[in-house]
C-alpha cells in the first residue's frame, strides 16, 4: 500500500477488480477529490448549521423531556454516523482484502479516526441526555454498551493499522478486525428490541410512520444530511493528506537510493 501505489497490480484481477482499479490511481484521486472536497465541506457545514439552528431555536420542545430533548439534533446524527462509518470501514476493508485496492486501504485507515470521533460524540451527548432523563450519566444498557464496544473497535483498528512496520500487514490486520466487528452493528440496531433497555426504541424506521412529530423530524433529517457530508469531507481530506504523504515518502526514498548509488560510483 505504501509507496508503490502508482504501480498496477501484478495479479490478474477480475472484471470488477479491473473496474475498481481504474480509481486506484493516486493522481486521479487527488484531482477528483480536489474538485469535490470544497463543495462537500461547505455544503456539509451549511446544512448542519441550518439543521441545528432549526432544531435548537424553532422546533418545539418535547412534551415530556422539554428542551433537554434538543440534544438529539447532535446525538442522533452522530449515532447514525458511528454505525454508518463503521459499515463503510468494513466495505473499504473488504475491497482492500479481495481486490488489493490501494486506495481502499487508505480509506479504511482514514475512516476509523473520523468514525471514532463521531462515536465519542455520540457517547458524550448520550451521557448528557441520560443524566436528566435517567438520573445517571451512564448505565450498562444494551444499546450504550454495544456503542461503547463500537468505539473500542474503532480504536483497535486505528492501533492495528499503525502497529506494523510493513503498512500492508497493518492494513490486512485492520481489515480482518473491521470485518469481524461488523457483527456488532445489528446488535446496536436491534438491542432495544431484543432486550429490555432504558434506551428508547427508534423513532424512525424503514416501515411504518415515524413516531416523531414532523416539526421535529425535518430539522433532525437535515442535521443527519449535514453531518454525513461533513463526515465524508473529513475522510476525503484525510485521504488526500495520506496519499500525498505516501507519494512524498516514495520520492524521498527514490532520491535517497539514487544518491546512495551515486556515492558508490564516486568511490568505486
Amino acid at each position: 500500500m505504501a509507496v508503490t501505489m502508482d504501480a498496477p497490480s501484478q495479479a490478474a484481477p477480475s472484471r470488477q477488480g479491473r473496474s475498481l482499479h481504474r480509481f486506484a490511481n493516486p493522481g486521479r484521486f487527488l484531482r477528483l477529490s480536489k474538485a469535490v472536497f470544497p463543495w462537500l465541506m461547505a455544503c456539509g457545514w451549511l446544512i448542519t448549521l441550518v439543521g441545528l439552528a432549526w432544531g435548537f431555536f424553532y422546533a418545539p420542545a418535547d412534551w415530556q423531556q422539554g428542551d433537554t430533548s434538543r440534544i438529539m439534533y447532535i446525538h442522533v446524527p452522530s449515532a447514525w454516523l458511528a454505525s454508518a462509518g463503521y459499515f463503510s470501514l468494513a466495505i473499504a476493508s473488504a475491497v482492500g482484502l479481495v481486490w488489493r485496492h490501494p486506495l481502499a486501504d487508505v480509506a479504511a485507515a482514514e475512516i476509523s479516526p473520523v468514525g471514532a470521533g463521531f462515536t465519542a460524540l455520540c457517547l458524550a451527548t448520550g451521557s448528557l441526555w441520560g443524566k436528566p432523563t435517567w438520573g445517571a450519566w451512564w448505565v450498562w444498557d444494551a444499546r450504550l454498551t454495544s456503542v461503547l464496544v463500537l468505539f473500542f473497535l474503532y480504536l483497535g483498528h486505528i492501533a492495528l493499522v499503525r502497529a506494523f512496520d510493513n503498512p500492508e500487514r497493518g492494513a490486512r490486520a485492520g481489515a480482518i478486525l473491521a470485518l469481524v466487528g461488523v457483527v456488532n452493528l445489528p446488535i446496536i440496531k436491534f438491542s432495544v428490541d431484543w432486550w429490555n433497555t432504558l434506551h428508547q426504541p427508534a423513532s424512525i424506521g424503514l416501515t411504518g410512520s415515524p413516531s416523531i412529530a414532523a416539526s421535529m423530524l425535518w430539522p433532525l433529517l437535515i442535521s443527519v444530511i449535514g453531518y454525513t457530508l461533513v463526515f465524508a469531507a473529513l475522510v476525503v481530506a484525510r485521504m488526500r493528506a495520506a496519499v500525498m504523504e505516501r507519494r512524498i515518502r516514495g520520492l524521498l526514498m527514490a532520491r535517497a537510493t539514487t544518491d546512495a548509488a551515486t556515492d558508490q560510483d564516486a568511490f568505486a
